[in-house]
């Protein structure tokens, strides 16, 4: 079966969360019940698993995939132009961007995701301050969130609230605050970072060729824009 871009997102998925769990594919092909191979198989993107196999594999590693969906991809890719002719100063003040990182300021963190993307040049959309944080900050992290207004995501209800602020209990790691969104992703730790300055301030930021490799949505959009500048002679 030719691979899909969900194929590909999917299998990125599955290899991001076993690295994180330090997992062989053969570990976590046995966990699952399945074969090495099909592990390597879905990783790559050459095959896109079933239902039930997604639910096994995550489920080996106890985790669950959360289903979303996002713009049509002729508004996304009009939304990306328009971002090209921003200026990524403009795009930081708009965002409230260093406002949010200044209240943040004593939790261990740094800047993953879309965000990252941004701050390197990449004329991707950011909704949200995405942000890396250990476990063992976990902690720390529900506290800034109690004293900040914090509610979290719901899936299931498809809003802010309703469910437990702390980052140990199940759902999406993404909360609204006083001073904005952030999503969180939550690792033992921290990733390697690379400094970047905008208006006098530097930012601790995941690498684009990392996110390309390790964040499904970030990748995609990286990508995606990578791909319709070659397609237009760039």
């Amino acid at each position: 079966m030719p691979s899909t871009r969900l194929g590909t997102l999917l299998g990125t998925v599955i290899h991001q969360q076993r690295q994180l769990r330090g997992l062989s594919q053969c570990e976590l092909a046995e966990l699952a019940d399945t074969s090495q191979a099909t592990v390597a198989r879905i990783e790559r993107g050459g095959r896109a698993p079933s239902i039930a196999m997604l639910e096994g594999l995550l489920a080996a590693m106890d985790v669950q995939l959360v289903v979303g969906v996002e713009t049509l991809d002729a508004h996304l890719d009009a939304r990306m132009d328009d971002l090209v002719a921003r200026p990524i100063a403009e795009r930081i003040d708009e965002m409230g961007l260093d406002r949010l990182l200044d209240r943040l300021s004593d939790l261990p963190q740094v800047i993953t995701g879309s965000t990252a993307a941004l701050l390197q040049g990449a004329p991707v959309p950011v909704d949200a301050l995405e942000i890396a944080v250990r476990w063992q900050d976990s902690k720390v992290l529900t506290r800034w969130l109690e004293r900040n207004y914090g509610q979290r995501w719901n899936a299931r209800w498809g809003e802010f609230g309703g469910v437990w602020l702390e980052p140990e209990e199940p759902g999406e790691h993404r909360w609204s605050t006083r001073y904005g969104e952030i999503r969180a992703t939550m690792c033992d730790e921290l990733p390697e970072t690379i400094e970047v300055r905008h208006g006098g301030r530097g930012y601790q930021v995941v690498p684009l060729v990392e996110l390309e490799l390790t964040d499904p949505r970030a990748g995609e959009l990286l990508r995606r824009y990578r791909d319709r500048q070659l397609g237009s002679g760039s």
